[in-house]
């Protein structure tokens, strides 16, 4: 059964919910590590998603429930191999990419309130730079 999450990035609040159906492997790792905080800055190739860059961290999953095309509200774990490890999310469109060129993640949350308010969050994240970004279960 799905888990239920509140996300707060910048002034903005979601609710979500945990795709433990969907991505299990991902979303235990990510369980392991709520309430969990970090900063979202704008993508730069992927279009419009803000990410949490996390360098060589190891969640110890690979693919599953992968994507290159998140929707709006989707986040995604990208678990590291040709690029950098880290956490997307989409606001509008989205082609998962990277200097190394198309990548996929895994889509282990989905916004579940608020979604009128995921564009003004990522042109916030654009034109006034990073946000704090925080994670945890209701």
């Amino acid at each position: 059964m799905p888990k239920a999450l509140k996300i707060t990035a910048g002034d903005f609040t979601f609710d979500a919910r945990l795709e433990t159906e969907l991505a299990p492997k991902t979303s235990a790792a990510f369980l392991e590590r709520l309430p969990y905080e970090s900063q979202i800055v704008h993508v730069r190739w992927s279009g419009e998603g803000v990410w949490v860059p996390l360098g060589d961290t190891d969640f110890g999953v690979s693919y599953e429930n992968h994507t290159s095309h998140p929707a709006p509200g989707h986040i995604i774990l990208y678990p590291g191999g040709i690029s950098e490890t880290e956490i997307l999310l989409a606001y509008g469109g989205v082609d998962f990419s990277s200097k190394m060129g198309q990548l996929a993640g895994n889509h282990f949350i989905t916004l579940t309130s608020n979604l009128d308010k995921l564009h003004e969050l990522g042109t916030t994240v654009l034109w006034k730079g990073a946000q704090p970004i925080r994670f945890e279960l209701c």
